[in-house]
C-alpha cells in the first residue's frame, strides 16, 4: 500500500512538473508573439511614403521644356488603401476634371513585394515602368530607380525621388524617358487639407 501511494506521489509530481514546464512554453510563446518583430528597411521606407497620404498641390519645373513650367499648379492625391498594404499616387493638373480623355491623369501604386519598396506607374503613356526603393539614411527621402517595364520603352517614366520637408511640404522629381532624351520635371507640394 505504501508503495502505491509513493507510486501515487510520483506519478502526480511528475504530471505537475509537465503541466509547469508546458505552461512555461505557452508564456514564453505569448510573449514572443507580442513582441512585434523589426521592420525591413523596405516597410520602414514604405512607413515613411505612407505618411504622405492627403491631398498635395503645388507648381512644376520642368527645365528641359520652360513652356510647361508655371503654369496651372499640380494636384497630387496619395491615399493609403488595401488595409494598409498599398499607396494609390494621383496626378493631374488642379483644377481640372477627372478625364482621361481630355486630361493627363497617371496612376501609381506603391507596395512592398517582399524585401523591396516597389512602385508602378500606370502612365498615359500606356505602359507600365516598375521601379524600386530606398529611403536616404537621413530618412528624408525615398528614390526609386526603374527596375523593369510592361509595353512599350520608347517613351516612359524612368526614375523618381520623394523629399520630405516637413508635414505640410514635399517634393517630387520625376524623370521621363522621351525615346533616349531624360525630362525632369519637379513637384514642389504644399498640403492643400
Amino acid at each position: 500500500m505504501k508503495s502505491h501511494r509513493f507510486m501515487l506521489s510520483v506519478v502526480l509530481i511528475s504530471l505537475s512538473t509537465v503541466a509547469f514546464a508546458q505552461s512555461d512554453t505557452q508564456r514564453s510563446d505569448e510573449h514572443k508573439s507580442s513582441v512585434a518583430p523589426v521592420p525591413s528597411e523596405a516597410q520602414k521606407s514604405f512607413a515613411t511614403v505612407k505618411s504622405l497620404a492627403g491631398e498635395w498641390e503645388g507648381p512644376v519645373t520642368v527645365p528641359e521644356m520652360p513652356e510647361m513650367s508655371g503654369g496651372k499648379p499640380l494636384h497630387v492625391s496619395l491615399r493609403v488603401t488595401s488595409r494598409g498594404n498599398a499607396l494609390v499616387h494621383e496626378l493631374q493638373e488642379a483644377g481640372t476634371p477627372l478625364d482621361a480623355t481630355k486630361y493627363d491623369h497617371p496612376v501609381s501604386m506603391f507596395y512592398v513585394d517582399g524585401d523591396q519598396l516597389t512602385l508602378i506607374h500606370y502612365c498615359d503613356a500606356g505602359n507600365r515602368p516598375r521601379m524600386t526603393g530606398k529611403m536616404s539614411p537621413d530618412g528624408k527621402t525615398v528614390e526609386f530607380e526603374f527596375k523593369d517595364i510592361s509595353g512599350s520603352p520608347e517613351y516612359h517614366m524612368h526614375h523618381s525621388v520623394f523629399t520630405l520637408i516637413d508635414a505640410t511640404h514635399h517634393t517630387e522629381d520625376w524623370t521621363f524617358m522621351m525615346k533616349d532624351k531624360p525630362i525632369h520635371a519637379h513637384f514642389d507640394l504644399h498640403r492643400a487639407n
